[in-house]
Parts: structure tokens; C-alpha cells; sequence
């Protein structure tokens, strides 16, 4: 059966991001748009890594321009991250999230939830330490809500 391990995705520097490298750690992974009124849930997400990342968790962010919300280059949409939220952790160029030109691990992590399209921006997919989905999380969900299952899953 398939894992996020399966998958690699390209970080903003075009460094191959090889999700093999998180095995046996937690994952979050969401799919960001800058110009989203969801956006300031990229602070919340740095506040969880940056909290946990010692414990063994890593929040990857995918910008998507799926819903028209992105900034026009990845290189913007990675400036625009840092500077506006202090994000430090990995974020890759932009990717489609739906359709027929879908990201595989948006393709594969929809699949294992069993909820379908993804609806918006900051849809979040907790990953646990064996690679495998334990939770999707809709777009309104704030990272803070998700402490609990991420501590959880850190804890397993």
C-alpha cells in the first residue's frame, strides 16, 4: 500500500523535496494561496512546527493557484510567506490540487480520506509517523485546533 513516503515534490530553491526523507515523523500537509483570507493560518502552522518540529514534526506547504488566490510566480508566494508569517518551514512551487494536471500526493491523499475535490485553500492532511493519513482537515479548521491530534500522533 502506498505512503506519502512515494511521493517527491520541488521546493521553491527547485531542491527535490523526497518524502521518503519524513519517514517516522509527523506531517502536516496543506495547500496555501497567499492572497486567501485563510492565510493568516500560516502563522499557526510556523507556531506548531516550530513548537514540535524537535519532536519529530514537519509542516510542508503546497501553494496552489487552484482558486485564483495565488501570487503570480512561486517566488512571490515564498516571499510573501516569509515575510508576512515568518515561515520557516519547507514550502514547494505551486501545484494544482484538482483536476486532471493534479499533484500525485494531493491525487493520493484525497483518495485516502474519501472526501473528494478539495473544497478551498488550507486544506490540511495530517500524516502519521508510518506515512499513512490519520486526519483531513476542512479550509476553516485553525491549526490550533488541530494541536491535540498532532500531539497524538506525536505521542504514537
Amino acid at each position: 500500500m502506498a505512503t506519502i513516503y512515494d511521493f517527491t515534490e520541488t521546493e521553491m530553491s527547485g531542491k527535490t523535496i523526497n518524502l521518503k526523507d519524513y519517514e517516522g515523523k509527523v506531517v502536516i500537509i496543506v495547500n496555501t494561496a497567499s492572497n486567501c483570507g485563510l492565510a493568516p493560518q500560516l502563522e499557526g502552522l510556523e507556531t506548531l512546527y516550530k513548537e514540535h518540529k524537535d519532536d519529530g514534526l514537519v509542516v510542508l506547504g503546497l501553494p496552489s493557484n487552484q482558486f485564483k488566490q495565488e501570487l503570480d510566480s512561486d517566488e512571490e508566494a515564498n516571499e510573501f510567506c516569509q515575510v508576512h508569517y515568518g515561515v520557516t518551514f519547507p514550502m514547494t512551487r505551486r501545484v494544482m490540487v484538482n483536476g486532471k494536471d493534479e499533484d500525485e500526493l494531493f491525487t493520493y491523499l484525497k483518495e485516502q480520506s474519501g472526501n473528494g475535490a478539495i473544497k478551498w485553500n488550507y486544506t490540511k492532511f495530517l500524516v502519521g509517523r508510518d506515512g499513512k493519513l490519520i486526519r483531513r482537515y476542512a479550509p476553516i479548521t485553525k491549526p490550533e485546533k488541530m494541536t491535540d491530534d498532532v500531539l497524538a500522533a506525536l505521542n504514537d
